[in-house]
């Protein structure tokens, strides 16, 4: 015989300090929840991702989309066009990218700036003017790289597809449609994780775009640097470009998050040779893209991009006394890209095992993926900073 019986779950109450609550903006009807991350309990505003489109919020990027598409509608008639080819000289393709990323961008900033004045939202409020442009020509990039290597696929998948100006603006429409809710979503989303996401995509995706659109079939054969030179494709624009953005990017996640630890970590010479090792990583990485490797630049090409590996080197090597509360996990991680760098080295310079190209990427993949995870230490810092202030004030109520 089966009995049902009602079971009554344990109820916990959590109370905040005064002062914590006041500086959240928090009332009784707040609606807030408790996440688990990395062992730690973490309290957070109770506002779903779905309901971020609420309201007259949605309204904006679907009404700049059809008014987008009634613009290149009425474009196409003034220019005579009857039929739009996807891709190629005054194209759909064209179009798409174009007025997406100029509509999609100043829809970002227009929703970026006007979440500062959120009281939840403590990253734009954190964030300075000086990175304000930064942020917004990354975003913009993204937008450029992704609907540009996009259009290029379906230029392959549909090799001379034609349109009607009316399915064309359809077409228009939709992709409109997406890229606006997508910049809309990420900046009322936008914080430090989506940041260092941002300079992920931003690495990555222009160096496979570079790739992919690249004349040389062979330019594996030179080395990675060679997809910034003229020889590549539209002179390596591509590939430059993305190198310059995600050096602006990483240096405003840099005085983002270093000068959110002062409030932690007060005058801190330690956090100032960091920050200053840091943004020369960062400025040093923009160079490159500035001096690609052609015959004019190629000995500021080599300055800067052996500077770099110095700088890396140096990070590594000095973490264990810049950084605190350094864990000895991330120590002996720390060591052994180092160590993995000097080997590839070694294979390289002396033993003649690795090509040029082979080791350029896996010198690069090491070293930036180990860039993230420090800047993914210095976060923990914070967070932990921010655990550690809420739980003296408890004590000391």
């Amino acid at each position: 015989m089966l009995m049902g019986e009602s079971m009554k779950k344990d109820e916990y109450q959590l109370k905040l300090p005064a002062d914590v609550s006041d500086q959240l903006k928090l009332d009784q009807d707040t609606p807030v929840k408790l996440v688990v991350k990395r062992d730690r309990l973490v309290v957070q505003f109770a506002e779903p991702r779905l309901q971020i489109f609420q309201g007259r919020v949605l309204v904006w990027p679907l009404a700049l989309a059809l008014l987008s598409a009634i613009g290149y509608f009425i474009y196409c008639l003034s220019q005579g066009l009857h039929a739009v080819r996807l891709v190629g000289d005054n194209s759909l393709a064209t179009g798409i990218i174009v007025i997406g990323t100029v509509v999609g961008t100043l829809l970002f900033a227009g929703f970026f700036i006007r979440d500062r004045n959120n009281p939840h939202n403590h990253f734009t409020q954190n964030i300075y003017w000086r990175n304000f442009p930064v942020i917004v020509l990354s975003f913009a990039l993204i937008v450029v790289l992704m609907l540009s290597g996009s259009m290029w696929l379906l230029g392959t998948l549909f090799k001379g597809a034609i349109f009607d100006i009316f399915t064309a603006s359809v077409i228009f429409m939709v992709f409109s449609a997406v890229v606006n809710l997508v910049m809309v979503y990420f900046a009322l989303m936008v914080d430090v994780g989506v940041l260092t996401t941002v300079l992920t995509l931003v690495i990555i995706s222009g160096v496979v775009i570079a790739m992919a659109v690249n004349n040389q079939r062979y330019w594996w054969q030179h080395n990675l640097s060679f997809l910034g030179t003229n020889n590549a494709s539209s002179s390596g624009w591509q590939f430059n470009a993305t190198l310059i953005f995600a050096a602006l990017l990483m240096i405003a996640l840099i005085d983002y998050l270093f000068v959110s630890l002062q409030e932690f970590f007060p005058k801190s010479r330690r956090l100032l040779v960091l920050r200053i090792l840091l943004t020369l990583t960062a400025v040093d990485l923009g160079l490159v893209g500035v001096f690609p490797n052609n015959v004019s630049s190629h000995a500021l090409h080599d300055q800067v991009a052996t500077f770099l590996v110095y700088l890396i080197m140096a990070l590594i090597v000095g973490v264990r006394w810049l950084l605190p509360r350094v864990t000895q996990e991330f120590l002996y991680l720390s060591y052994g890209v180092g160590a993995a760098l000097f080997v590839a080295e070694v294979l390289f310079r002396w033993v003649g095992y690795f090509s040029l190209t082979a080791f350029e990427m896996m010198a690069f993949v090491l070293a930036f993926g180990w860039l993230l995870m420090l800047l993914d230490r210095i976060e923990n810092l914070i967070n932990t900073g921010t655990a550690g202030e809420i739980v003296q004030n408890r004590e000391n109520n």
